[in-house]
């Protein structure tokens, strides 16, 4: 018996009973149907070896799609990995981070990663994706399922799976080689033929197709304050043992979290005391500017850094770069006609450089106060004046562009980069991206302190991505240290605050496949439920609440 679907982009076909979608991709889009990595289904993200029903209505998923797009970046570490494996049994490789737009990876135990290792490499993943070898996968029971880690050295996936109660494991098989990984994979290796390595001591880049490259290989641009930032942070995380999920949950279930809650916020406030005595120690600095994304703690760090400041005999100011807003009809638009409150013209650059050097030079200044109701800047009645003493801290989102201040002298600005840059993987193959750990802060913030439900929240998303990777993003580098907001411990709290809102999104909703992604990743976690151990002038205390900054 036919069964009948609708493609979107192809209309109604008739397919045979048991076929999969990757056959109804086949007689969609012909010799082209290997574009298609996934598909979406009543908004939910299935892979491509899902048996289809009757009346299906379906999306096919690309690389210009979001979760396309993680399919493919997947893959091909998958078939990294299959081809280290291959070549050099004896290492491990680690899935690191994002740098750019190029993923970082390593092998375990100081081994570097050569040139001419590299072209190896290249050569073997070339070939693996030419015989198309089928990824297959299929729930095994758990006592399998560490077997076949142990036979495949998969030490940090013995550790965390011994963590969890689950009675079957979802494994993956390519060829000879098995893994496990967090989301979907392509139907076969031969769907994923664009790649690039790139060199970069001790370990490699893996460059794929991206939105910014116009979906071209893109050329690499190196990011060395970030990559120094992600590098102390992994020795840190070996140092400690807390590398990944696995020795975090043996920590949690071990009774030994208050210890690494304990290090974890010993270790910003030394680094937050570092860059306060680093500002102290240079008299040309009177402007401290701080830029991060959306939920990388800014407002706490900034009262953090005030504290430290005072501790060495400065009285910092603070100017709220919103009270510069240009009035509402003054504000530039988005293409759809709306108010593109990200954008910099979207402040008053002349009043504020204005009100700054009447500062610098010693005179007073009535602040503005922008009112969101009205959409009117208005007078605020607070006259500061500032001296050698009193540094002026300035955070928005575009305090790191040159444009801000650009009246200003660069020997009198300090300029910090904040954001949640690092984060524990789940294990050596499977990253957890550091925008899924800002979106959790932001969602638990939102309803507790802004009265934004998780959809409002998630419906507002994409446009604040937009804006960081337009107005923050390109000008991170421009910063004279960068601040680490991600704690190790972080999403073992963060689940039980954001599980129930997550839960509450159904398939009728656009956001059911993002809200199922975050909820199968925090499966991985065990709870930590004592929050009074968690200090009071934490950056986490900005998301979850009881901190004793005034924030809210």
């Amino acid at each position: 018996m036919d069964l009948k679907v609708f493609v979107e982009g192809a209309g109604e076909l008739l397919i045979e009973e048991g076929a999969k979608l990757k056959d109804v991709a086949k007689k969609a889009f012909g010799s082209n149907y290997k574009r298609y990595l996934g598909a979406k289904i009543r908004n939910e993200v299935y892979n491509l070896n899902k048996q289809v029903d009757n009346h299906m209505y379906i999306k096919f998923l690309d690389i210009t799609d979001i979760d396309g797009y993680r399919i493919y970046t997947r893959t091909i570490s998958a078939v990294f990995i299959m081809a280290c494996k291959e070549l050099f049994p004896e290492r491990v490789v680690r899935i690191e981070h994002f740098l750019g737009e190029g993923l970082y990876v390593e092998f375990e135990d100081d081994h570097s990663i050569s040139f001419k290792d590299i072209e190896k490499i290249e050569e073997k993943m070339k070939e693996i994706i030419a015989k198309d070898y089928p990824i297959i996968r299929r729930k095994i029971p758990k006592a399998e399922a560490l077997e076949l880690f142990k036979k495949f050295n998969y030490e940090d996936k013995i550790r965390l799976f011994n963590t969890l109660d689950r009675e079957q494991i979802d494994v993956y098989t390519i060829g000879d080689h098995i893994d496990t990984y967090h989301g979907y994979l392509a139907p076969s290796t031969g769907y994923v033929n664009i790649f690039k390595l790139n060199y970069y001591y001790p370990g490699v880049l893996i460059l794929f197709p991206s939105m910014k490259s116009n979906y071209q290989l893109p050329k690499f641009k190196e990011l060395k304050k970030l990559s120094k930032v992600f590098k102390e942070a992994s020795d840190w995380a070996d140092i400690l043992d807390l590398a990944y999920v696995g020795s975090l949950n043996e920590k949690i279930l071990n009774g030994e979290i208050g210890e690494v809650i304990r290090i974890s916020e010993a270790l910003h406030e030394k680094k937050i005391a570092k860059i306060a005595d680093s500002i102290c120690e240079d008299d040309d600095i009177h402007l401290i500017l701080i830029a991060g994304p959306s939920a990388s703690g800014k407002t706490t760090f900034s009262k953090r850094l005030a504290v430290q400041l005072k501790v060495n005999g400065k009285r910092p100011v603070s100017i709220s770069v919103d009270d510069y807003f240009v009035d509402r009809e003054k504000t530039p638009l988005n293409e759809d006609g709306t108010y593109d409150f990200e954008s910099i013209d979207a402040i008053d650059l002349d009043k504020l450089n204005e009100d700054l050097i009447t500062l610098l030079e010693g005179g007073e200044v009535e602040l503005p106060k922008f009112n969101f109701i009205t959409g009117k800047r208005e007078r605020s009645g607070k006259v500061i004046k500032v001296d050698k003493d009193h540094p002026i801290i300035l955070e928005g989102i575009h305090s790191l562009n040159p444009k801000m201040t650009s009246l200003i002298p660069e020997k009198n600005k300090y300029k910090i980069y904040i954001s949640a840059l690092t984060q524990l993987n789940i294990d050596a193959h499977n990253r957890i991206p550091t925008t899924d750990t800002r979106l959790i802060r932001r969602i638990v913030r939102d309803i507790k302190f802004r009265g934004n439900d998780a959809i409002r929240t998630l419906d507002m998303w994409t446009g604040v991505r937009r804006g960081e990777e337009k107005y923050i993003f390109p000008f991170q580098e421009e910063a004279d240290i960068m601040f680490d907001s991600a704690l190790v411990y972080e999403l073992a709290v963060l689940k039980k605050h954001i599980v129930p809102l997550l839960e509450e999104i159904d398939s009728n909703s656009v956001h059911y496949g993002e809200a199922k992604k975050l909820l199968k990743f925090l499966e991985y976690f065990r709870d930590i439920e004592n929050e009074d151990i968690i200090p009071a002038n934490s950056i986490l205390r900005e998301f979850i609440g009881k901190t004793y900054f005034d924030i809210h």
